[in-house]
């Protein structure tokens, strides 16, 4: 609904007392802000299996791997020794794991430093 028809309809209650148009706009904006989040939840979910399936292949190196994707998943923006502290892994363990998963194309490095460097 465009703002104009917004304010009309704001206007419309307030002079007429038509509460339902109110309450049938009201109900729509809900129905579609909740298909909106249940479409980026799943579309969340499809792209975590996706990189777990990517993540299955590096061998021994995908359990750490895994660990520091989940971390990524609950905080998507990250540095390595905030990710010590989620995974309890030592930082060379978490910073490989890093490295695998740039490779991958799951991570990205935001900072281009060479310390307290920021991942996403």
């Amino acid at each position: 609904m465009a703002m104009g028809n917004y304010y009309e309809l704001l206007n419309n209650v307030r002079l007429t007392g038509d509460w339902e148009a109110w309450i049938d706009f009201f109900a729509e904006a809900v129905i579609v802000t909740a298909t909106q989040a249940v479409e980026t939840a799943q579309q969340r979910l499809d792209l975590s299996r996706q990189d777990r399936d990517k993540i299955s292949g590096l061998g021994r190196a995908a359990t750490s791997s895994l660990q520091v994707h989940r971390a990524l998943m609950a905080h998507p923006i990250a540095t390595s020794g905030s990710l010590v502290g989620k995974t309890g892994m030592t930082p060379a363990t978490v910073n490989k794991a890093l490295g695998h998963l740039e490779q991958l194309g799951i991570v990205r490095e935001l900072t281009a430093q060479k310390r307290n460097r920021l991942f996403s």
